[in-house]
This record gives C-alpha cells, sequence and structure tokens, in this order.
C-alpha cells in the first residue's frame, strides 16, 4: 500500500512538474511572441510619420545580371527612410519571381509594376548607351499610377526618380521632403566631372556646372531634381516624359513642360552638398562553359538566384 501510494505522489509530482513547466514555456512563448510583434510593429511605424511628407520614388528595373544585387542595395537604403512609397516598375511582360520575392521580404510600402518597352525603343546589341532613352515608359507607367490613385488633399509629398544603380545618402530624402515646387541639387560623378549641378547664389539658381551640352535648358542628372505631388498631380497632369526627346534631352524636355529656371528650389545646402552618385555598377563576365563544367562536377543546381 505504501509503495503504491509512493508511485501515486511521485505520477502526481511529475505531472504537476510537467504542467507546470507546459504553463511557463506557454507563457515564455506568448511573451515571446509578443516582443518579437512589437518590434516588427515599432520597426514598422518608424517608417511612417503622420507630421512628415511622403516620397514617391520611382525606380525603372530590368533583367540582368546585376539587377538583384542592385536592388537589394537600394533596398537597405531605403529601410532608413520614414515615409517614402517605392514604385518600381520593371521592363518585362510579367511582373517576375526575383522582384516580387525581394520586395515582400524588404518590409517596405511599394507599388510593383511592369511595362515593356517596345523593340524599337530598345538599344541594340554594341548600340551606344545615348542612343536610346532608357526607362521612358516604365517612369510615365508610375507617374499614370501617382495621378490615378494619390489623393494630394490628404498626401503632402513629392516624386523622385529614382534608378536602381545609383547610390544614395540618406540625408537626401531628407531634402526631397523640403520640395514644394521643383526641387534640384548636384549628382556627384556624372557627365565626366566630379559633380553636375546648380550653381546657385541667395537661394536662387544662376546658372549650372556641367561637362555636357551646357546650353541644355535644364543641364541636370535624373537623380538631381523632385517634383512636389502637387505639380505633377493638380497643375500639370498631363505632363510625361518624351521617348523621342534628343540625346541629353529626357530631362531637360521633362522640366520645360513642368518649371522655369527661376522657379527652382536649391536644395543640399544651396546646392553644395552631393548626396547622391551616378554609379554604375560593372557588367560581369560570365563564362558559361566553366559555368556548366561546374554545375557538372559539383552537380549544383543551375536556378540558384544570384
Amino acid at each position: 500500500m505504501t509503495m503504491r501510494r509512493n508511485i501515486l505522489l511521485i505520477s502526481l509530482f511529475t505531472l504537476l512538474t510537467t504542467a507546470t513547466i507546459y504553463y511557463y514555456n506557454q507563457k515564455n512563448i506568448k511573451s515571446e511572441i509578443l516582443r518579437l510583434e512589437s518590434i516588427i510593429k515599432n520597426e514598422y511605424t518608424k517608417r511612417k510619420n503622420p507630421s512628415l511628407p511622403w516620397i514617391f520614388a520611382i525606380t525603372p528595373t530590368y533583367s540582368r545580371y546585376t539587377q538583384k544585387a542592385d536592388l537589394i542595395r537600394l533596398s537597405q537604403t531605403l529601410m532608413h527612410v520614414t515615409n517614402l512609397h517605392w514604385i518600381l516598375v520593371e521592363d518585362s511582360n510579367n511582373r517576375t519571381d526575383l522582384v516580387s520575392k525581394l520586395l515582400s521580404e524588404s518590409g517596405l510600402t511599394f507599388t510593383h509594376l511592369n511595362i515593356t518597352t517596345p523593340p524599337e525603343m530598345k538599344r541594340k546589341r554594341g548600340e551606344k548607351r545615348y542612343k536610346k532613352h532608357r526607362g521612358v515608359f516604365q517612369r510615365n507607367l508610375a507617374l499614370k499610377w501617382i495621378r490615378n490613385n494619390v489623393n494630394i488633399l490628404k498626401t503632402k509629398g513629392a516624386v523622385y526618380f529614382m534608378d536602381d544603380d545609383n547610390t544614395y545618402h540618406v540625408k537626401l530624402f531628407d531634402e526631397i521632403r523640403k520640395v514644394n515646387h521643383v526641387g534640384i541639387w548636384p549628382v556627384g560623378l556624372v557627365g565626366g566631372i566630379r559633380y553636375e549641378g546648380p550653381i546657385c547664389s541667395n537661394g536662387k539658381v544662376i546658372g549650372f556646372r556641367t561637362g555636357v551640352a551646357p546650353n541644355r535648358s535644364f543641364p541636370t542628372d535624373m537623380a538631381g531634381f523632385a517634383i512636389s505631388l502637387k505639380v505633377l498631380v493638380k497643375e500639370k497632369p498631363d505632363v510625361i516624359y518624351e521617348s523621342t526627346a534628343p540625346h541629353g534631352r529626357l530631362e531637360p524636355t521633362f522640366l520645360d513642360n513642368l518649371t522655369t529656371v527661376a522657379q527652382l528650389e536649391p536644395l543640399a545646402n544651396n546646392c553644395t552638398k552631393v548626396l547622391v552618385w551616378h554609379t554604375r555598377t560593372e557588367t560581369p563576365t560570365v563564362h558559361w562553359v566553366g559555368e556548366r563544367q561546374l554545375n557538372e562536377k559539383w552537380k549544383l543546381d543551375p536556378n540558384i538566384e544570384v
């Protein structure tokens, strides 16, 4: 009888111990889940501030060896920016899995679009880069999306054309929020000189420092200006990029239809700070014979995403 009682006591103790451990484990698990949810929520809300204007950043992109690397670098810069809506437009017939997955994992507020550049507007193999304008149809589709979906009575902010292979300082986005009409600033490593941009005096643009076609009305790079939502949506709702614009005049013809030099708003400390660089990722050389040999030798998956 005593042995049976001891066995029952041991069993009861084990059951109570197990139940206690389970209870505390469940409590700890719930606590950990709440902690992680709080971190995620805080990270998300840090990117939103109702008192700050929004930035709609338009990025054309196309399939190439360095596409993922370029977009990863850019997206991880944008993770530090509050109130930013990234409009990524693929030059393709369909939205690709690579870009869709990257956007979903970024945690950014985004819109994913696609449109194919007509064959006659694409640069042929061996043709010089400047022979055809790139990203025109993609930028115009993004502008159409903004005009159809953004209510300027509820949302204040600016639009910025942000190529995927440039380099951006996070301070640039603070400057973009200051735009009331059309803001402008210098761009580094463009046009064969250290930087290209406006020459300013007393808060006005009085000239342009440029190494290419100085007679252009707006000798500036795509990365060197931003436009208020009010201008693009309400005041100039029909202005788009012209795919037939002469070489070097894609930006000038666009800005000619939006503003004048006298109306430009010099930013980045009166256009004396370089906060964006016109960098380009070097196109890698892939030796497909070597690729096949390595895949055959090591039985590697040739479809690994790079």
